[in-house]
């Protein structure tokens, strides 16, 4: 087992709630782009499963850890992960209501992480969960830095919800990791889990989105369908140092606080949940 000191974190699970009456969101929510409102609809409707899937790879390990620092992250991660999947079901039946594919990606996805289950090695589950992680943190902290990210989300409730969503995934995103390495997950099946990932993330994430937009009148105005496709190429999450940070992960010795982002989180703690915090009045 390795030995390495654990370092301090807060992990924090938050009751929380969020509401999308209906009317509350425009179709096209991201700022009225057409292909963005579909992406993210399809991430959010694969997040349910997702996280379920991430807590029982965690929790498999959590009797073989012992550092009581690394066990009280466990414990937030898994609060934190719970909540997550609670509230992007919410969403995501409200996306359905206003005509998304919700239902059906997070049955997919739900297929997917149950077969995972019963066929994948629970070692590679926990590997597959620390890689997945890295993903979710790297484009919650590009939200959490650009204000290009942060203008696309406008001002509704999808937005205080994903800047919610990113900063917790932003303050647990080595908690899987750290479980992984100490209970003595190797370095090779760590890097070779990323190629996995990376080979059947990106198709099911865009060949949902396409589906998705099939079902959108909208898709068929040229014009409108064009220009969302070619925003893409100037969007904040598809830039080059979001693309740096993905591939850091496949270099030997990488950490995730390689990345430190401790400041960034004491300034967003106290944006949204200080005294006077934009989401404070959303706590339970």
């Amino acid at each position: 087992m390795n030995a390495q000191p654990i370092p301090q974190r807060v992990v924090k699970t938050r009751r929380i709630a969020f509401s999308y009456p209906s009317g509350g969101l425009n179709q096209h929510y991201v700022q009225g782009d057409l292909v963005m409102s579909h992406a993210v609809a399809v991430l959010s409707a694969m997040f349910p499963e997702g996280e379920d899937f991430f807590v029982r790879a965690v929790k498999h390990y959590a009797d073989r850890v012992t550092d009581p620092q690394l066990k009280a992250q466990v414990k937030g991660f898994i609060g934190q992960e719970i909540t997550h999947g609670r509230e992007h079901r919410a969403l995501n039946d409200r996306l359905r209501a206003m005509g998304y594919p919700t239902r059906l990606v997070d049955r997919f996805t739900h297929w997917l992480m149950i077969r995972t289950d019963r066929i994948v090695p629970k070692r590679f589950q926990l590997a597959v969960t620390a890689a997945l992680e890295h993903y979710t943190a790297t484009v919650a902290e590009r939200l959490l830095t650009s204000p290009e990210a942060q203008e696309l989300l406008g001002e509704n409730e999808v937005r205080s919800m994903l800047l919610w969503h990113a900063l917790e995934e932003s303050e647990h995103k080595a908690v899987a990791f750290e479980v992984y390495r100490h209970t003595g997950g190797s370095e090779r099946l760590r890097i070779v889990t990323m190629y996995v990932v990376n080979l059947l993330f990106f198709p099911i994430v865009v060949g949902f989105t396409a589906l998705s937009l099939l079902g959108d009148r909208a898709t068929y105005n040229p014009v409108r369908l064009i220009r969302s496709l070619a925003a893409l190429r100037h969007s904040p999450f598809l830039a080059r140092v979001v693309i740096e940070h993905l591939r850091a992960y496949n270099h030997s010795g990488f950490h995730p606080d390689d990345f430190d982002a401790s400041e960034l989180l004491d300034r967003w703690r106290t944006e949204l949940f200080g005294e006077q915090g934009v989401l404070a009045d959303h706590l339970k």
